[in-house]
């Protein structure tokens, strides 16, 4: 589930799915029209994407994973996902992570392709991504939107290849997110950041980062119509990869 209030124009969207914030299709596209919304009411003047409880987003939801009954599921659900993922990289109103919580492996993918990160300070949070030690690599469009958000090829290698779970100040040093701010201070941040965005003459922000945005995204879009990316998908059916799906479905029950 993806709770959604709005507040001073500004739409707060909170996942909100069992215990850690998983992402299922039905999150994905609630998200899909909250975006949808943002885009087309003027009234809107952002989004901001936060979590309920102690946790910002755990990732994807691994029993919808382990549930794909063929590879044209996974590849199904993949198209989806990849452009629902473009859809919130491209919003055309500020969009900012009001991360309350640990960030992790899909979670951090969708708090990267929000405009602005802000964590709150606490020195349990981890921000990381654990992919390779579950198996699974990276779509084109996580890949894609993932390395736009590091300010260096070397940062991103480390954080893939390695698998680290970061504390929020190391999150920061790796640009990761963009502030840290006490809890109580966490939505105010944000509204403030949304607010200084939009509130310009004549919205300056829609086309400045149209500017930014769209040509990385074409090349994502390019990259998903004419490259062979359904074959990496057969992971997915190895067995030590769904040994260590289990292993973490297990771990987090």
């Amino acid at each position: 589930m993806l709770n959604e209030r709005i507040e001073e124009g500004i739409i707060i969207a909170t996942f909100n799915n069992g215990k850690t914030n998983t992402i299922t299709l039905e999150v994905l596209r609630k998200l899909r029209e909250i975006v949808k919304k943002a885009n087309e009411d003027d009234s809107v003047k952002g989004i901001i994407l936060t979590g309920a409880g102690r946790i910002f987003c755990s990732g994807f939801d691994l029993p919808m994973f382990l549930g794909f009954k063929n590879v044209d599921e996974i590849v199904e659900f993949f198209h989806e996902e990849e452009e629902i993922l473009l859809e919130l990289f491209l919003c055309r109103k500020p969009v900012i992570s009001a991360m309350n919580g640990a960030a992790v492996a899909g979670g951090l993918i969708f708090a990267m392709a929000t405009d602005y990160r802000i964590v709150k300070n606490h020195p349990k949070i981890t921000i990381g991504m654990s992919e390779i030690k579950i198996g699974l690599p990276l779509s084109m469009a996580q890949s894609g939107i993932m390395r736009f958000g590091y300010d260096s090829d070397k940062k991103f290698r480390d954080m893939l290849y390695f698998g680290r779970m970061l504390d929020i100040n190391a999150a920061k040093e790796h640009g990761i997110v963009d502030e840290i701010v006490e809890e109580d201070q966490l939505i105010g941040r944000a509204k403030e950041v949304v607010r200084a965005w939009i509130d310009n003459p004549g919205r300056a922000f829609i086309k400045l980062k149209e500017g930014l945005k769209k040509p990385v995204a074409d090349r994502i879009r390019q990259r998903i119509a004419t490259e062979d990316w359904q074959g990496s998908l057969n992971c997915f059916f190895e067995k030590d990869v769904r040994g260590a799906l289990e292993f973490v479905l297990s771990m987090m029950k």
